[in-house]
């Protein structure tokens, strides 16, 4: 009977995804564990937590709309696996008085590797001399790639990942100009500017900055207009950040050498998507932090972000 009680007592945390580090599960064996698995929707997610009345939702995939939220009568914390907290209606969590976390700077490195990936991509056009050559074609009298050495690398966002970005930049001998509002220190090497002259004036421009309100579609055709003729922008952020069409418009008059992107505004990226005609464009599927070591550090940093809130007394 003391067995029965005891499993009757345990909190449930609503993982929305299929599994969680071996490393953040050891963090909470006094807890029942239920997954929402791959690609749950809100219905799912409503239906999940209507059974089981989690004490924590750990997100993964999936939004946590207010419906959800509202159908959680012990929901006490959320908590990102990894460092976006967009996907979750933090104001009907805070009418709730229910706690918002992210695991901030846990996936930072892999990010910052991906971003450097994309931009080198889109320099050297690796992918497009990929495909030429497979197709027989041996590009070296015509071909001449972007040398960074001596270019401005423009950075939104001055956080974990942004940092990282900025040291290999001044690294490879390039000038770093940035924009972050919210930033208490920068690396010596970076300059801060307004946002519109760190658009107008970067050869590369990267995006590392949380999507708002206020900064849904940052880059849109007027402020794509202002940018260097040749420039490259690279997106490992939130795909909000972005008018896609007007980056595709950008794209295919050359009035932008290429862009690198790894987030989109729906997700997932649709097989007909008008970015797949564009040669110009190299695309990945939101994965820029996910690595065996960043899948760990999420999970365990999520894991301790909702034990946190739920050793504190309620």
């Amino acid at each position: 009977m003391n067995h029965a009680r005891d499993t009757i007592l345990r909190d449930t945390i609503l993982v929305t995804g299929a599994d969680l580090a071996e490393q953040a599960l050891a963090l909470l064996p006094s807890f029942d564990i239920v997954y929402a698995g791959r690609t749950p929707d809100e219905e799912q997610l409503l239906d999940l937590s209507r059974r089981h009345q989690p004490a924590a939702i750990i997100v993964r995939y999936g939004r946590i709309t207010s419906r959800v939220i509202e159908a959680n009568s012990k929901l006490r914390v959320i908590a990102k696996h990894g460092a976006g907290l967009d996907t979750i209606d933090s104001a009907a969590a805070a009418r709730r008085g229910i706690a918002v976390k992210a695991a901030v700077g846990a996936n930072a490195p892999a990010v910052a590797e991906h971003t450097w990936a994309l931009i080198l991509a889109c320099a050297k056009n690796v992918a497009g001399l990929d495909q030429r050559m497979r197709a027989g074609h041996w590009d070296k009298p015509t071909h001449k790639s972007l040398e960074l050495r001596g270019r401005t690398l423009g950075l939104v966002g001055l956080g974990a990942i942004g940092a990282r970005v900025a040291t290999v930049g001044a690294a490879l001998g390039m000038k770093v100009i940035a924009h972050d509002p919210y930033a208490t220190t920068a690396p010596e090497s970076v300059a801060p500017l307004p946002l519109a002259e760190v658009i107008a004036g970067a050869d590369v421009l990267s995006l590392h900055c949380p999507l708002t309100p206020d900064n849904a579609n940052m880059l849109n055709a007027a402020t794509l207009a202002t940018m260097r003729p040749g420039a490259i922008v690279v997106n490992t952020a939130r795909g909000g950040l972005i008018d896609e069409q007007a980056l595709a418009d950008a794209l295919r008059s050359g009035a932008l050498l290429a862009a690198g992107l790894d987030s989109f505004q729906v997700e997932p990226f649709r097989a007909d998507h008008p970015f797949i005609s564009i040669p110009n464009l190299v695309l990945s599927p939101h994965i820029g932090g996910v690595t065996s070591d960043a899948y760990v550090g999420m999970g365990v940093a999520a894991a301790r972000n909702v034990l946190a809130v739920l050793q504190e007394p309620a």
